[in-house]
């Protein structure tokens, strides 16, 4: 078990950034969105313009969020697929159970 944990040591703090990163965009774009209504009810009126840029920067915050998490759970994924494979081989090679 001590192998294990060494090779899985900090794979958790990957998994957790990949499966919040989304959720933290999503955060973002909610926020933009309300910012842009209370503009324009502010206001009274808007450009559609200035309405279209406000939706599109709130939107980027969902995007940013996908381009963090789906890297993060390959790489996730990736480690620990790794870890397994190593842990088999070790057992293999030494002809034992996982230490």
């Amino acid at each position: 078990k001590s192998l294990e944990l060494e090779l899985t040591k900090k794979i958790h703090i990957i998994a957790t950034i990949g499966s919040n990163a989304p959720y933290i965009g999503l955060l973002g774009t909610v926020l933009g969105i309300m910012l842009t209504f209370y503009t324009m009810g502010k206001e009274g009126f808007m450009d559609t313009g200035k309405i279209m840029i406000g939706l599109s920067l709130a939107l980027k915050a969902t995007a940013v969020g996908l381009l963090v998490a789906i890297p993060s759970i390959v790489l996730y994924n990736f480690l620990l697929r790794k870890a397994k494979v190593l842990m088999m081989q070790w057992e293999i090679h030494h002809g034992r159970k996982r230490v």
